[in-house]
């Protein structure tokens, strides 16, 4: 399991950010691992799929429970359904459910899930360092550093700079298509 903390930025050469900038750093690429990794799960996935599992991101009671009841028609008594339950008791049922659920659909329907999060997560970490500098070179670019415009500023460095690398990627993909 990994974590997205003042640690990883301290790991990729950008524990020097000051706080705020962290965070809005750490919020830009835990969205950015969010997408690339759901763009990588649906791709080839047949709308049917994509439909069911769509159930538990929108917590859809009807859908959830007609996926329990046809694949796991007793995670009311599963541990780790209790646990999750257990250490959310402030949650909706429903919030649990669409949880819960959600680990359980990617383990059948997509096991692959963890390699796809760390080879992600890993791409990711390796365009942090390719910009380090222009991150580190945006977060003191002058004036005062609380103002929303300076917070923005290292994830835009990176922003620009994974564009870029993705770019780059899509130009690879599409060679690679063609030959």
């Amino acid at each position: 399991m990994f974590k997205l903390d003042d640690q990883f930025l301290e790991d990729l050469g950008l524990g020097a950010l000051p706080p705020e900038q962290k965070q809005a750093l750490l919020q830009h690429i835990y969205g950015e691992l969010e997408m690339r990794v759901g763009e990588r799960l649906t791709e080839g996935m047949s709308d049917e799929l994509l439909d069911e599992f769509g159930n538990f991101v929108d917590m859809n009671m009807e859908g959830m429970s007609k996926w329990f009841s046809e694949n796991l028609p007793d995670y009311t008594d599963r541990d780790d359904f209790k646990q999750l339950k257990e250490a959310n008791p402030q949650a909706p049922e429903a919030a649990v459910m669409s949880e819960y659920g959600a680990m359980k659909w990617l383990q059948l329907n997509r096991p692959d899930y963890p390699q796809v999060v760390a080879t992600v997560l890993e791409e990711i970490k390796d365009e942090v360092r390719t910009n380090k500098d222009a991150i580190l070179s945006g977060a003191s670019g002058g004036g005062d550093s609380s103002t929303d415009e300076n917070v923005g500023g290292e994830a835009d460095a990176f922003a620009s700079g994974m564009d870029n690398d993705q770019n780059s990627q899509d130009q690879q993909d599409q060679h690679d298509q063609a030959a």
